[in-house]
């Protein structure tokens, strides 16, 4: 489901007032939660926590927890508090800090936010893109410098893309650079036939055979344990010269050292990155000084009205469960992933 169709359900959700309400936790990093939980407080009986000792106060007798603070470890640590629960909602594309053992063999669906943030994390990727080929981070220095600089640019017409991880994030990225010329390939865990998308979709445990022909590698794959440190020195050295890396899926995944390294000593022309294994990064981290990476704050997806687009899509799956339909963005919590996501 996309963010607008998310945005267009706020005046579908109306309330029954015979139907009980749902005891609902939300987990969130502030007190007080963000200004769009407000809203959920005609739909149930609403407990906010902010940290593992809030958490096991609210978790006794709550049937759903709602997940918006998605790097915290309080949710494991107060797990033996959970008696109730019948489903987890993580307000999030990303499900890997929940994949806990105790989570993962319970019999708990587990849904998330698949499909709000996938147009604009393609758009990011397309500009990251459009900025390397049209040397941008090099117009804004000499603008600063008033320096008047003439150069030839890159096209990205007809450049082969490689995503690695081709679920509904990869598969808007594809969409997207396919629309303005380029070649996009798919790495997915299982081979799969090309499609109105992807000219060829390759299996993960064959990646080192395409990463050289790759003008750029956009990473969007979720962080599983098959996908933990998958961009390592070896890759990077796979890697053409010339070619660009771009991570807008998970920080772990790349091995954050090897990459430096690559950058430094220009093994790969740059990289574009809005995650990172360290979140925030520090201000000492030499990734700021290079001049061949741009850089965000793991900010890639959210747009204008983002947080109500997530209340919007847990409104409308919280229908759904008070009818007994099933649940969308199921996630099969032995892969780490709703299916579509990689």
């Amino acid at each position: 489901m996309s963010h607008d169709n998310a945005v267009k359900m706020s005046a579908e959700h109306a309330v029954d007032p015979d139907e009980p309400r749902p005891r609902i936790t939300v987990l969130t990093d502030t007190p007080d939660g963000p200004p769009s939980v407000g809203r959920l407080h005609e739909h149930g009986d609403i407990r906010i926590a902010h940290d593992e000792a809030s958490l096991r106060d609210a978790l006794p007798g709550s049937e759903i927890l709602l997940v918006t603070d998605f790097r915290t470890e309080a949710l494991e640590a107060a797990w033996p508090a959970a008696d109730s629960l019948r489903w987890v909602h993580a307000a999030s594309a990303g499900v890997d800090q929940l994949m806990f053992d105790a989570l993962v063999d319970s019999d708990i669906p587990v849904t998330n936010a698949q499909g709000i943030f996938d147009r604009n994390i393609a758009e990011y990727v397309l500009g990251a893109i459009l900025m390397f080929a049209k040397d941008t981070r090099a117009n804004i220095a000499y603008q600063q410098q008033r320096r008047w600089v003439h150069r030839d640019t890159e096209s990205i017409h007809g450049k082969r893309v490689l995503v690695a991880g081709a679920g509904s994030i990869g598969r808007e990225i594809g969409r997207l650079c396919k629309a303005v010329g380029m070649d996009v390939t798919g790495i997915a865990r299982r081979l799969r036939e090309a499609d109105e998308v992807f000219s060829a979709v390759h299996a993960a445990d064959d990646i080192d055979r395409h990463l050289p022909h790759a003008d750029y590698v956009v990473v969007a794959a979720p962080l599983t344990e098959a996908t933990e440190h998958w961009f390592d020195a070896r890759r990077f050295a796979a890697m053409a010269a010339h070619a660009r890396f771009i991570n807008i899926g998970r920080g772990p995944i790349v091995v954050t050292d090897d990459l430096v390294d690559a950058l430094v000593n220009r093994q790969i022309a740059g990289a574009a990155l809005d995650v990172f294994e360290q979140e925030p990064l520090p201000a000492d981290h030499p990734l700021w000084g290079l001049d061949n990476v741009l850089m965000s704050a793991h900010m890639a997806g959210d747009f204008v009205g983002w947080r109500d687009a997530l209340v919007d899509q847990f409104l409308d799956n919280l229908a759904r469960w008070q009818r007994g339909d099933a649940l969308f963005n199921q996630v099969s919590k032995h892969h780490g992933y709703a299916p579509g996501a990689a």
